[in-house]
């Protein structure tokens, strides 16, 4: 019985009971919005056996994963193993005004035995190192910040040089943010000079310099010496067994650093010819239907690519020559090369077309009327009367041989149009009264020389009174120190307001508020309200080019560059046509010279938009339309661009962006600029085209105004100034009150009356009607407002960029301009080995 009990009788039940789901007399919200969407039931997998992987297929997933890894490695490193490898670029980069960059090289080639080559290039010493199969090819760089960074851009690994004696200046710590902004590889920094420190102070020495680099450099983890042969060994084993950093927006485009140039001038214009670039090809492949991008100097057609081969006892040596004779890579296709046409032809036809009206025709009929007066006038001995300035001379008004120079001339429109581009809303009155001039009359013999009193003026007393005029306008030495204090006062003054009170300006009472803000727009919302962004447009628009869309070209674009027959790696010449000697003129040995591959469409002229964060140590205000020069990239332009509020959330729903009049600090501002176009994000640095030089050193160091990077390429993009007029409350009756001084007559406020009204305590109301002729009108709020509130209106108006973008060149600035970029040096004895 005892048995029977322990054994429990079990069976396998064939019928499960099945309960109905619960009855709801109404669906839920979730359940309405996934059947809405088309959502339907997953079938639950519970009843379904999930397969376990055995260890074999967990350690064959490992392996897969561990092969592709190695692949990637070996694909970013091929370039620079095998028998004809290419060099590992390291830039050797002083940072202290002490430092000679070859002091560095030299302990280098020392520490494995070899000769440093005093003879070779400061760019062009390569040392091979059998036992690490590795080649290193350092590019020594003087104190010249253009240089650093071209190096900067190119170099694989950089070693920073530090002293141990001398402290890294401001040249140098400038050098150090420049870097850090554009993107940069490796960074290697090593102390030169402790030998000279005592003992105990050496490690306090190297742990001091490690805090003040990985402040700039966040990975750096140490500080090398290269003052015995180990540490320089271990210093060329880190650089040969590790993998280059990549640069995204570099490692996207082909580039080359020149190892030689020749230039050969053409038999039609000797000022032009081809020249020739050899070296080894870097980040992508290049294809000869593209453009060539050579910095300071602008864009270049290809003629042909050859490949060059090397020697194998020569490509590990200090000198390249050619083993074979050149073979052609690759050239042009006719049909497929890319254009120097950078801009579009704008066809006046093209424009909205008008009857002209007939108040139009009459001044057209005076005008030819008196075109013909004048002609019967010369053809005469008879005098007429020509209409100048106040204060003219006889010499000046000569060259005057319009009638109507005077009257022809408008200053009216500079204070609406011109206000939008290089000047403050409230200094528009001012500016149209300072343009208006007063004219007077002169008569003038038939051949348009001024006559005195019906006589012939002698010559010589004209020049007597240009010369006593030239006098009179030229300004001391005090009152230009007195004038530029003055409009620096001036500037400072608008910032300041700007940031109390942004976009507030007082209603001129000269003239009527429609008139003044005839172009100006109310809008229900900003983020939202509809606005045409092809209305209106300037006719620079028509010369720039926009792409339907402007992502799928940048994919399409990036993509053939993988086709591209000469790949990465190659020891090239691409011969380029068309080339100014200038060029050839202008190059140096020892210092850098680096070429970059331009993507399709990137030579074309489109609106580009770029983020940019203000410099903390620049204090000074930076207004929209200033003069700076743009690091983009790998190009260099002078540029006025104008700002906007940026977005996080991006763009809104009508793609409106609010202008701002100055580079606002702690706040990230959108740049607008016309420029070529531009593939890809890329560093951009803003700069002070020059600075005053006293002597200092440390004021010749080049202003850095702000860093970023590139946005978006979009003509689209609707910058809308704003403007708020104000008025103060002086009744008030529950939820109505009477507003004064926003207008000044009725026909404005008539005028005015739909756009909706706020105060700065959060009130939203309209205009009802005018009370009086003194501009005193009644209007009804959301709720009751205070006394001590303030009325606004939001006016807004669509603002465009300048063509005013042109191609900065290192050659075309003057001495004390260059001067910037070069930092001071202190020359130091050379040991000597005895």
């Amino acid at each position: 019985m005892a048995k029977e009990q322990q054994k429990a009788f079990h069976h396998r039940a064939s019928l499960k009971q099945k309960n109905k789901p619960f009855k709801r007399r109404f669906a839920s919200k979730n359940s309405l919005r996934d059947k809405s969407k088309g959502r339907t039931q997953r079938a639950s997998v519970k009843g379904k056996v999930l397969r376990k992987h055995s260890r074999a297929d967990r350690r064959n997933a490992m392996r897969t994963e561990q092969r592709k890894k190695r692949e990637q490695i070996v694909l970013s490193t091929r370039i620079f193993n095998g028998r004809y490898r290419a060099p590992k670029i390291v830039a050797v980069i002083p940072l202290c005004p002490d430092l000679d960059p070859s002091s560095i090289v030299r302990d280098l080639y020392q520490c494995v035995d070899e000769k440093y080559p005093e003879s070779a290039l400061k760019t062009a010493r390569v040392l091979d190192i059998a036992r690490f199969k590795q080649t290193i090819q350092f590019v020594e760089v003087g104190r010249n910040l253009l240089d650093i960074l071209d190096a900067a851009k190119v170099a694989d690994y950089m070693i920073m040089g530090l002293s141990a004696e001398v402290e890294v200046d401001a040249f140098g710590e400038h050098c150090l943010s420049a870097i850090q902004n554009q993107g940069h590889a490796g960074v290697f920094p090593v102390v030169r000079g402790l030998e000279s420190v005592p003992t105990k102070r050496r490690n306090d020495v190297k742990k001091s310099l490690q805090s003040f680099m990985h402040h700039f450099f966040p990975d750096v983890d140490r500080v090398h010496t290269t003052e015995s042969p180990t540490e320089s060994l271990a210093i060329l084993r880190m650089l040969t067994s590790q993998v280059p950093k990549g640069i995204k927006w570099r490692d996207s485009r082909p580039y080359l650093m020149a190892e030689n140039l020749q230039f050969e001038p053409s038999a039609e214009d000797p000022l032009l010819g081809r020249l020739a670039l050899t070296g080894y090809l870097r980040g992508a492949n290049i294809s000869a239907n593209r453009l060539i991008h050579i910095p300071n100097f602008g864009d270049f057609q290809i003629e042909r690519i050859l490949n060059v081969p090397v020697a194998m006892e020569d490509a590990k040596g200090n000198a390249i020559e050619e083993d074979d004779e050149p073979t052609v890579l690759d050239q042009p296709d006719p049909a497929h090369q890319d254009s120097l046409v950078d801009s579009n032809e704008p066809n006046q036809l093209n424009n909205e077309q008008t009857w002209p009206e007939d108040e139009e025709m009459d001044g057209w009929r005076e005008q030819m009327a008196k075109m013909e007066e004048d002609e019967r006038m010369l053809a005469g001995d008879g005098e007429r009367t020509l209409r100048v300035p106040k204060g003219t001379s006889t010499y000046q008004a000569a060259w005057i041989a319009d009638n109507n120079a005077g009257e022809g001339s408008d200053s009216s429109d500079y204070s609406d149009e011109d206000d939008s581009d290089m000047m403050d809303d409230s200094d528009s009155d001012d500016a149209s009264e300072e343009n208006a001039e007063e004219y007077e009359n002169m008569r003038v013999d038939k051949d348009g020389k001024p006559t005195n009193n019906g006589g012939v003026n002698s010559m010589e007393d004209d020049d007597e009174e240009e010369h006593d005029d030239e006098n009179d306008n030229m300004l001391t030495a005090a009152e230009e120190a007195a004038q530029l204090k003055a409009y620096l006062k001036e500037r400072e003054r608008l910032n300041r307001d700007d940031l109390q009170f942004p976009d507030e300006i007082d209603t001129p009472m000269d003239m009527t508020a429609r008139e003044r803000f005839a172009r100006f727009r109310g809008l229900q919302s900003f983020r939202t309200s509809p606005w045409d962004p092809y209305e209106n447009l300037p006719l620079d628009y028509a010369r720039i080019f926009q792409f339907e869309s402007f992502k799928r070209t940048q994919q399409r674009v990036v993509r053939m560059v993988d086709n591209a027959p000469t790949k990465a790696g190659m020891h090239i010449r691409i011969i380029l046509k068309a080339v100014p000697a200038q060029v050839a003129a202008s190059y140096n040995p020892n210092r850098p010279f680096v070429v970059f591959g331009l993507h399709q469409h990137e030579h074309q002229m489109s609106v580009v938009n770029f983020t940019v964060v203000r410099n903390a140590e620049y204090i000074e205000p930076v207004r929209s339309k200033d003069p700076l020069v743009i690091h983009f990239g790998f190009r260099r332009y002078n540029v006025r661009p104008i700002f906007s509020q940026y977005l996080n959330g991006g763009a809104t729903t009508n793609n409106v962006h609010k202008f701002e009049r100055f580079l606002k600090p702690g706040e990230v501002s959108v740049g607008t600029i016309f420029a070529p176009i531009q593939f890809g994000t890329v560093p951009v640095s803003l700069y002070l085209p020059s600075s005053a030089s006293d002597g200092d050193s440390s004021s010749r160091l080049p202003t850095l105004v702000g860093t970023g990077s590139s946005l978006s390429v979009d003509p689209s993009r609707i910058l809308a100034k704003r403007v708020i007029l104000t008025g103060a409350p002086f009744k008030i009756h529950t939820r109505g009150a009477v507003i004064r001084y926003m207008f000044f007559n009725p026909e404005d406020i008539n005028w005015f009356k739909p756009v909706q009204l706020f105060t700065k305590y959060g009130r939203t109301g309209h205009i009802t009607e005018s009370l009086g002729t003194h501009g005193y009108m009644k209007c009804m709020f959301d709720g009751p407002i205070k006394q001590m509130d303030t009325v606004c209106m939001n006016l807004y108006k669509r603002v465009f960029p300048k063509w005013n973008t042109s191609l900065w060149s290192e050659h075309s600035q003057n001495e004390e301009q260059q001067a910037q970029w070069v930092g001071p040096v202190v020359e130091r004895p050379v040991a000597m080995d005895l």
